[in-house]
């Protein structure tokens, strides 16, 4: 299958662009989006699995307590970015984004311009294996920036300000998506902690990643200071977090972000969950194939949830960032599976 882009000169393989060399079936491409003040939250996930030939795509919003997430997929042709009521455009590569929601049916409608506001970092290839079975082999392109527009939700419209940031996420390779592949059982330790903090500050972005196994070492991770677009790139640096969880939960209590020396308290002003946009979703988890086209509506209350089920785990945190450099705004994605002995947590899904 041809696509336009087949006329860049930018092949690596000798398929036309549109398909994936190794043909394994969690091949993946996506594109993840967060923008957040200190009361507004929202998150923009599409994602394309050419050898499942699916897209699925996922807008979700908080505001005070209740979230509000419209799902769409549906089949893969070519390599659009969009799907649904959801839609992605490009307008500068690496540089400027529009985003467009139109979900009458969930009452969700936005129209939302990105715009890069620091360096970018290329993330370090991240390779996890299952025995002899490729269970995660990514790369990740990591960028904070502004938005301006508006969005609008059941509880009315949101234009938003000088003080909306947020993040653009660029992923791809193969991670776990989809149904469950054929063959024997995985042997795998159910074990994962995965910590992510792109930090906003007045005058530059700091980034941090790591996948750290129970006892708390690392073993992929990425500290980066990023300077403002247009002033230099991303500097690479070291970094450790101090994190602790909220009693009877694995959500975040209180963190430190100690980066190039420097301690930053981060302090959670509300949470994200990451289920609204698909990921661990019961229903509507990356790369399942549905039929066809489909588009549902999730609205949750984020004071009923159980924190210690599996779908509620893994959230974002919106977070106030405080240091020798001043104050600034952030998140702190977490994703805990199994034994974190650094926070206290022993078994499968217990809460600290």
């Amino acid at each position: 299958m041809l696509l336009p882009e087949d006329d860049y000169p930018i092949h690596q393989t000798a398929l036309p662009l549109a398909h994936v060399m190794d043909g394994h079936p969690n091949a993946y491409d996506r594109f993840w989006f967060n923008g957040y003040d200190e009361s507004t939250y929202f998150a923009v996930a599409l994602g394309l699995y050419p050898n499942r030939g699916v897209i699925d795509g996922a807008f979700s919003v908080v505001q005070g307590n209740q979230q509000y997430s419209v799902f769409a997929s549906d089949a893969l042709v070519g390599r659009p970015t969009n799907v649904g009521a959801i839609s992605i455009e490009i307008v500068e590569p690496l540089r400027v984004n529009r985003i467009r929601i139109d979900a009458p049916a969930q009452g969700l409608f936005a129209d939302l311009v990105y715009t890069q506001r620091t360096a970018t970092v290329e993330e370090p290839r991240q390779t996890m294996h299952d025995g002899p079975r490729i269970f995660m082999d990514a790369t990740r392109a990591t960028q904070l920036g502004t938005w301006s527009g508006w969005l609008e939700t059941p509880q009315g419209r949101t234009e938003l300000g000088a003080s909306f940031v947020g993040t653009k996420d660029r992923s791809w390779g193969v991670r776990p998506v989809g149904e469950p592949l054929p063959g024997a059982p995985g042997t795998r330790a159910p074990q994962l902690c995965f910590f992510w903090a792109p930090i906003n500050f007045d005058t530059r972005g700091v980034h941090f990643m790591t996948f750290n196994d129970s006892d708390g070492v690392a073993t992929s991770e990425s500290a980066s200071l990023l300077a403002l677009a247009g002033n230099g790139v991303a500097v690479p640096t070291r970094a450790t977090l101090d994190y602790e969880a909220a009693a009877g939960t694995r959500w975040l209590q209180r963190a430190v972000l100690t980066i190039d020396g420097e301690a930053i308290e981060l302090t959670p002003l509300y949470r994200f969950q990451m289920r609204g946009a698909g990921y661990s979703h019961p229903q509507f988890s990356h790369g399942r194939w549905h039929g066809g086209a489909v588009q549902e509506g999730e609205v949750l209350d984020l004071d009923q949830l159980d924190p210690l089920e599996y779908s509620n785990i893994h959230v974002q945190h919106v977070v106030r960032a405080t240091g020798p450099s001043g104050t600034g705004i952030g998140v702190l994605e977490q994703l805990i599976i199994g034994p974190y002995r650094p926070a206290g947590l022993n078994g499968l899904l217990d809460g600290g």
